[in-house]
């Protein structure tokens, strides 16, 4: 049972940290790209659109708002955590040191078990808009190998590539892992500035009367399922061991991440459920649905 309790002190942690050869790369500005490239993906991309058709309408605005307050108090915690422990290994470090062996691995094995999911999730997810691209260009994807075989395909051949691609990536470091993510995040961004900058132009506002059809249980139940959309900052603790100044620079990343994460979140919805009605958007691809309709 002793064992199952033993910790790890805070001292030696930090030791082990210092032997290691992880080089100190990221700065404030790098953590946020990488925040917001963690964050933003299926949730902008897909739980938008299903979320206000499905169970808040317009008032989905509030669904991000809620499980955003809820997850800016955890990356408090982690902010705090991070920067006064900047190793890698993130909670399953942290639950080491402060609770024991036997609650560090099953936080681990939860960890390792979240991101194995939220990949493929994402992944799932971004093969319908590579299809969807791909077909604008006269290209036609066989549609067995667009799904997994419980859904009646062979394999999901563009998330399994895009995968390993990425895969590829990260084991070449993270100086140049950075450098790609800081592109795609800008890329990324861009994208959806864009996205907002037009759609604005096709906002009617009868669009969103009713506001909450689904009253206030809907608005909680959808912030329930848009807190998948801001995993992600967690992943910045992981990285402690290669920031540049943790105590100043994690704080900064874990908090700026999430809130610009959680504006871009409300402007897209809010457009969104204004240029369609909510009642359209139980679609898998909503954005680019709603620029399809207009």
């Amino acid at each position: 049972m002793a064992n199952l309790l033993r910790k790890k002190s805070v001292s030696k942690l930090l030791g082990e940290s210092q032997s290691k050869t992880l080089t100190k790369t990221l700065g404030a500005f790098d953590l946020t790209m990488l925040g917001i490239g963690a964050i933003i993906g299926t949730g902008v991309l897909v739980l938008t659109g299903l979320v206000a058709a499905r169970d808040a309408g317009p008032a989905v605005i509030f669904s991000f708002m809620i499980a955003a307050i809820v997850c800016g108090f955890a990356a408090l915690c982690y902010a705090e955590v991070a920067s006064t422990l900047p190793v890698s290994g993130s909670v399953y470090t942290y639950s080491y040191a402060t609770i024991g062996e036997f609650i560090a691995h099953l936080m681990g094995w939860t960890l390792l078990s979240v991101y194995v999911v939220t990949t493929a999730a994402v992944a799932g997810g971004w093969t319908g808009y590579f299809n969807n691209l791909v077909s604008g260009f006269g290209l036609e994807i066989p549609a067995e190998l667009l799904k997994i075989p419980s859904q009646g395909g062979i394999v999901n051949l563009p998330a399994v590539v895009i995968t390993l691609v990425l895969t590829w990536l990260l084991s070449r470091g993270t100086k140049e892992s950075k450098r790609v993510n800081n592109i795609m995040v800008l890329i990324k961004i861009g994208i959806v500035i864009l996205f907002i900058a037009v759609g604005a132009f096709y906002v009617q506002p009868e669009n969103w009367t009713p506001f909450a059809p689904y009253g206030i249980s809907g608005i909680f139940a959808g912030g329930a399922a848009v807190f998948f959309a801001f995993l992600g900052f967690d992943a910045l603790a992981t990285s402690a061991e290669e920031v540049k100044n943790p105590q100043r620079d994690l704080t900064i990343g874990i908090i700026a991440s999430l809130v610009i994460c959680t504006i871009i979140y409300v402007v897209v919805c809010l457009v969104m459920t204004g240029m369609v009605s909510y009642k359209e958007l139980d679609v898998p691809k909503a954005m680019a649905y709603v620029l399809e309709v207009v």
